[in-house]
């Protein structure tokens, strides 16, 4: 794999999720999301990536060694930073328009930034839509709500916080 020159327009997300898409596809992965977060005084560079049947450590190491070389080659975080390459875990944030795509007809939670009408700040129920920025989610009682993705503070799958208890 040849490196590129990213160190043009965009942001650092944006410069790494091109350096890392190829290398995904390459391993039949499909590249999450990439997140450039400062914690405290420490840079974390953090590559989301997923597949059917989920992410293993051998698929993480698999990505992170040849994108720490391309990260290297072609130098777009002026600045240091720790490389971290993982899953998106059980209650991933959907944050792009395919991330809403391919979870149409599950469940998703979602944190407004300000209550509806009703008083509501968070909502669940099943995902059935997404367009132009606007999310359709089916609640109980089989009402439909429609509302813009400007006005969440976030949308995740809906981690059922009970998920093992029957394992025990």
């Amino acid at each position: 794999m040849s490196g590129k020159n990213v160190k043009g327009g965009g942001s650092t997300a944006e410069k790494v999720r091109a350096l890392a898409q190829p290398l995904c596809d390459e391993l039949g992965l499909f590249l999450w999301d990439v997140r450039f977060e400062k914690e405290g005084a420490t840079w974390y560079l953090r590559v989301l990536v997923d597949k059917d049947g989920g992410v293993d450590i051998d698929d993480c190491e698999a990505v992170s060694r040849p994108l720490s070389d391309l990260l290297d080659e072609s130098d777009p975080i002026p600045q240091s930073y720790v490389l971290e390459v993982g899953s998106p875990g059980l209650a991933r944030e959907l944050r792009r328009p395919e991330h809403f795509q391919c979870c149409i007809g599950d469940e998703i939670r979602i944190r407004l930034i300000r209550p509806l009408e009703s008083g509501e700040k968070d909502i669940i129920g099943v995902l059935t839509g997404y367009e132009k920025n606007m999310i359709s989610v089916s609640v109980d009682g089989g009402q439909t709500l429609d509302i813009s993705a400007a006005d969440c503070a976030y949308v995740k799958l809906h981690d059922d916080e009970n998920l093992f208890d029957d394992q025990i």
